[in-house]
Parts: C-alpha cells; sequence; structure tokens
C-alpha cells in the first residue's frame, strides 16, 4: 500500500502536469475542501447507515471512497501551500485532543469539552 509520500508525489506530478498551481490559492484549496466534505456529506443525506451498510453497496461505498479522496488530496494540496507538515500537525491535534478529553473521563460519551 502506498504511503503519504507516494501519494504526495504523484498529486505533485498531476498537478504539475495539468498546470493547476496557479489555481491553488489558500483560500481556493479551503473552499475546495469544503466543497467536497459537503459531497461527502450529501451521501449521507437521509440515511443513518452503519459501515455495514455502506459496505454492503459496492456503488456507494466508491461513491463515498471518491468523495472521502477528494477531501483528504485537497487537504493535502492546502498543507503543501501553507507549508504546514501534515503528519505532524496532526500528530500534535491527537495529542493535543487526548488532553482536552481523557480517556477516563470521556469513554463512551460524545459530549463536547468546554474550550
Amino acid at each position: 500500500m502506498p504511503g503519504l509520500d507516494e501519494v504526495r508525489a504523484r498529486l505533485r506530478s498531476f498537478v504539475e502536469e495539468r498546470d493547476w498551481d496557479q489555481f491553488h490559492s489558500p483560500k481556493n484549496l479551503a473552499a475546495s475542501v469544503s466543497i467536497e466534505a459537503g459531497e461527502l456529506l450529501e451521501q449521507f443525506q437521509w440515511t443513518d447507515p452503519q459501515p455495514e451498510h455502506v459496505r454492503a453497496d459496492p456503488a456507494w461505498q466508491a461513491r463515498i471512497e471518491d468523495e472521502v479522496a477528494d477531501v483528504a488530496l485537497l487537504t493535502l494540496l492546502l498543507s503543501e501551500r501553507l507549508g504546514i507538515p501534515l503528519e505532524d500537525a496532526m500528530l500534535r491535534k491527537l495529542a493535543k485532543n487526548a488532553q482536552r478529553y481523557p480517556a477516563a473521563e470521556f469513554k463512551g460519551s460524545a459530549r463536547k469539552a468546554p474550550r
């Protein structure tokens, strides 16, 4: 399975071959992340499926996979454009969330922690 470095390299090549970097301002990329996240959410509109329901419908799963990939690829492009080391940022955020949501206090709870 390819790692994030390979995905990053192939994405860079894809963008360069099409000369699309000129359109990838932080604002445009952030807007595109939001738009694609909306398209992902649309796949679940009027449903409350469990993962096994999604996997049981190959066409539906394929649409969801495509939208998840769009969100991830655009997020990767945005992080690159802003010089954010994505893996490091994700690990820092996980550490912050671990402090904000201690397992002993939040296990099994969907409540939001105070700011």
